[in-house]
């Protein structure tokens, strides 16, 4: 047997008479009313709307190689890097001096690169500034030409621990460059210094003219 629903009791106690169809069908449409009117006022204040462009998924991360790849790959790449010429290297990345006079054969200055002339003397700038590095060479250098050597070793290292970069190849490139009887000169080859130093050729000493 279902129990009867009670029935809602008034201020005073009575009871309330349920209510009509038509109160029922106007809160209805009050309330369909209120619902259409947020939905213009929410239009209204937000604007046009467009549906945005469907995005595609992001791409899966890449499989990792077998750890045997790997170890392969760098196998190869340490192999290739032991191939370089060193010489080759510090050509591209403008460590190599080298330079002669207009009059002077190309013959004589790959002789002198590769190291095929006798070192007669040498001279180590480490450890010394700008100018005591200048005064240093001008003063070999003149003495070097006096004593008739031809083929001299300078010494001027590759500027790794200096924060100013390799301060002395330039100072020994400008104090050549300014010399007449500097015929020519490039940097040294690997036995003998590499692109830590410089060879260069003196012109012979004109002999004195017989009275």
């Amino acid at each position: 047997m279902s129990r009867r629903r009670p029935q809602p009791l008034d201020e005073r106690g009575h009871r309330m008479p349920p209510p009509s169809a038509d109160r029922a069908g106007d809160a209805g449409r009050e309330a369909t009313t209120d619902a259409a009117f947020d939905a213009d006022a929410f239009a209204a204040a937000v604007g046009p709307v467009r549906r945005l462009p469907a995005v595609a998924p992001p791409p899966r991360p890449p499989r990792r190689r077998p750890m045997a790849v790997r170890d392969a790959d760098e196998a190869q790449a340490l192999a290739q890097s032991r191939r370089i010429d060193p010489q080759a290297l510090a050509q591209a990345l403008g460590e190599i001096v080298e330079c002669k006079r207009p009059d002077v054969p190309p013959e004589l200055l790959r002789r002198l690169r590769s190291g095929q002339f006798v070192i007669d003397d040498e001279i180590d700038l480490h450890g010394l500034d700008a100018e005591a590095a200048e005064a240093a060479l001008r003063g070999f250098l003149a003495q070097s030409q006096q004593a008739g050597k031809r083929c001299l070793r300078i010494v001027h290292g590759r500027g790794w621990h200096s924060r100013q970069g390799p301060v002395l190849r330039g100072v020994v490139e400008r104090i050549l460059h300014q010399r007449a009887d500097v015929l020519a000169f490039a940097s040294a080859p690997p036995a003998a210094g590499g692109n830590g130093a410089v060879l260069a050729l003196l012109a012979r000493r004109a002999r004195p003219q017989p009275h």
